[in-house]
């Protein structure tokens, strides 16, 4: 992984669950990760944000009346964090204009070789297919889910008698690399929305 990010380098992520993507970034980039926003209070990645001292900005889908109210209240609250660039960590919410039209860059990380398997369940419908590889992308996101162009990709084989538990195994770590890869060349200006 590249060694740091531009001095003053701010981003946010975005993160719906354990959050082992964050840890990476946190790991990798304690003091750029401005704040760690979304939307399950129980999502074990506000814990790891609390535990490394990063702000973390919890938004209840519940009280808005539409995707769009919801996500002008996330974008809000994440820009309040002074952020340059917005990281998609296992979010498990489609962002609408709202929310992408506010920053300079959202980027998300996808456990396929996109375009395949755009959408939930990737892994385990890369099993279902059938194929002898799958992947990890990091993209732009764009409103069509996983449609934006992709900026790192790598091939992963899927190995005989695979589960999806012992495909993740093998994906997860490709998932921490790339993003992390990623985030280094937008800050360092390798890759351009």
């Amino acid at each position: 992984m590249p060694e740091g990010l531009p001095r003053g380098s701010r981003f946010a992520v975005l993160a719906s669950g354990s959050g082992t993507n964050l840890q990476a970034l946190l790991d990798a980039y304690p003091t750029n990760v401005a704040v760690v926003a979304g939307d399950r209070q129980d999502a074990f990645a506000f814990v790891r944000a609390r535990r490394a001292g990063v702000p973390v900005e919890h938004v209840d889908p519940a009280g808005f009346a539409s995707r769009e109210e919801f996500d002008r209240e996330l974008a809000e609250r994440v820009a309040a964090h002074g952020v340059e660039l917005v990281v998609g960590a296992g979010y498990m919410r489609v962002l609408s204009p709202a929310f992408l039209e506010r920053f300079p860059a959202v980027l998300n990380v996808h456990p396929s070789l996109l375009p395949q398997f755009r959408g939930l369940r990737a892994v385990e419908r890369a099993l279902e297919a059938g194929v002898s590889e799958t992947g990890v992308s990091v993209h732009f996101m764009v409103e069509e889910v996983d449609a934006g162009p992709v900026v790192a990709q790598e091939a992963v084989p899927v190995l005989p008698g695979e589960t999806k538990e012992s495909l993740l195994e093998r994906l997860h770590p490709v998932e921490h690399r790339l993003l992390g890869r990623a985030v280094a060349d937008f800050f360092w200006g390798k890759v351009a929305v």
